[in-house]
């Protein structure tokens, strides 16, 4: 993979140049470092990149040169996250190790034990830094997909209203939780094949409230153990999407 990646959507799918824009020129020459005559990859966060040449610096923009455009496949599987808002920064580690990992939809939620409370203008805020995180962890890993970012949602309306997924599973510390690999081999027995479109949901500090998993069963969402010590929450998130993207790859 070529050392420099850029997020940018070219106005048309077969441009012969591309002009980026100021904050996409400044990280890419003077954080960066690029110089002219490198390989630059433009991704538009949709599976569709151009593999350019660097051809002109400018003061506030930078030229690129198309050799040609490539098309990702993307992943024969679709994760979609769901998480508690966790206290301080730990959201934005999340966002960007899911990512990494190649989740296609992170939904942040408000549990009854989450301890953030977002105004509107303050969730705004949030949403954009969190789109921004998604795009630097996709630049730095060479994810050519970015996840949807929902807006926040309340945990227990979210968990009601999901739909169209093949499996949905919800991260629990409680007695009687089941292991990834055991749902996921009666899912095959049952179905002949492994599930393509998965919902995962990990809770906030202490996980979610009895009351809240007793609605998610009732939406018929399956309590995952994550093992015998109790995790940080940005911590369970990348665990569980770890193993479950592990599974789904190896199947």
């Amino acid at each position: 993979m070529p050392d420099f990646r850029v997020f940018f959507s070219p106005p048309s799918r077969e441009p012969a140049e591309i002009v980026l824009d100021e904050t996409e020129a400044h990280h890419l020459v003077s954080v960066n470092r690029a110089r002219e005559g490198d390989t630059v990859v433009v991704f538009d966060g949709a599976g569709h990149e151009w593999i350019c040449e660097l051809a002109a610096i400018g003061k506030r923009d930078a030229r690129l040169k198309v050799r040609f455009p490539q098309q990702i496949k993307p992943l024969p599987y679709a994760v979609t996250l769901g998480q508690a808002l966790p206290k301080g920064k730990y959201m934005d580690a999340i966002v960007r190790k899911a990512t990494e990992i190649g989740v296609a939809g992170i939904v942040p939620l408000v549990s009854e034990r989450t301890e953030v409370q977002l105004e509107a203008d303050r969730e705004e805020n949030k949403l954009e830094k969190w789109r921004a995180a998604a795009i630097e962890a996709a630049k730095q890993c060479g994810n050519a997909f970015l996840p949807e970012i929902q807006a926040v949602q309340r945990a227990a309306t979210f968990m009601e209203a999901t739909k169209g997924y093949d499996l949905k599973l919800i991260a629990s510390l409680q007695p009687g939780a089941k292991s990834l690999k055991t749902v996921l081999n009666r899912f095959r027995e049952e179905k002949g094949r492994s599930p393509q479109n998965v919902l995962w949901l990990v809770g906030p500090e202490g996980d979610f409230t009895p009351a809240e998993m007793s609605i998610s069963k009732n939406a018929g969402f399956e309590p995952i153990t994550l093992g015998p010590l109790v995790l940080r929450c940005e911590t369970a998130a990348v665990y569980a999407l770890s193993i479950l993207s592990y599974e789904l790859q190896n199947a």
